[in-house]
Formats: structure tokens, sequence, C-alpha cells
């Protein structure tokens, strides 16, 4: 089960009336504030707990800067995800802002990067169920969450 199974899935099975972190939350599970992290980060237009990231459009310009337009692109399109380590992920957003996402996760840079390197392809390959970017972006932080937890 991928981290991102893992975390939807105990969002799921929180008890009723228990509801999720809003989006760019900065406490509960560090699977939750990561998810919560990512989703900022995708989200149409810049937020602080975005860790400065604005779009989905702005990730892909950063991975195609990096040298790694390739990876991100198949996250997007269909077939296997390429894998991504921490160190890669480090290296296309920054320092910066993984010592950002460090902080609000509470955990080292190399932690915060690794986690991040295996919950972004996932849910930017099930927000791009068609194979590619939306021409308007992912929409806002609530669209990303819905499009996240549909059955």
């Amino acid at each position: 089960m991928s981290l991102l199974d893992s975390v939807l899935g105990a969002l799921a099975n929180s008890q009723p009336g228990v509801q999720p972190p809003a989006p760019g939350a900065t406490q509960g599970t560090p699977g939750s504030v990561l998810l919560s992290t990512v989703i900022s980060m995708l989200a149409n237009g810049q937020h602080p707990q975005g860790a400065g990231v604005g779009g989905l459009g702005d990730l892909v310009g950063r991975f195609t800067q990096g040298g790694m337009g390739d990876v991100i692109g198949s996250w997007i399109g269909h077939g296997q995800n390429a894998p991504m380590s921490g160190d890669q992920i480090t290296k296309v957003l920054g320092s910066d802002v993984i010592g950002q996402i460090a902080s609000q996760l509470g955990l080292s840079h190399g932690d915060a990067a690794g986690q991040l390197s295996q919950m972004l392809p996932e849910v930017i390959n099930r927000l791009t169920p068609q194979g590619q970017a939306p021409s308007g972006g992912l929409g806002g932080m609530d669209d990303i969450l819905a499009s996240l937890t549909k059955k």
C-alpha cells in the first residue's frame, strides 16, 4: 500500500465527525500534513503552506528547468510513474523549499524529501487521469482534496 493510500485510508476511516486537516494545515499526523502540503503546492496560486510552489504549472516548469521534465511528464501521462529520489526532488525544488516542508512535518530534510518523493508522483498521477495537465490548473485546495478522495 502506498503512502498516499495509507493517508487517504486513514482519513476515510477516521471517526465520524472528524474532518481531515484543512489543506495547508501544520498539525495532524505526518502523512496528513504532508498530503496537505502537497495539495497546497499543486493548488492554483501560491499558498504559504505550499512552500512557495505556485501550482502544477509552476512545478512542471521547475522540473523542466532542473532537467527532470520527463519524470514529471510520466506522472501526468499514462503508464508507469518514473521514480524520483529525495536528493533529486531537493535538487529540483531547492533546499529552502524542502527545509520549509521538513519544518512543517517535524522531520529532517532527508526524511521530508524522501516522503515527498513518494507522495508527489502518486498525487499528480491521480489528479491527471486523462494523461494531461488541465489547461486551467488543478483548481483550489478543496477541489484537489475532493478529487483525491472520490471513490
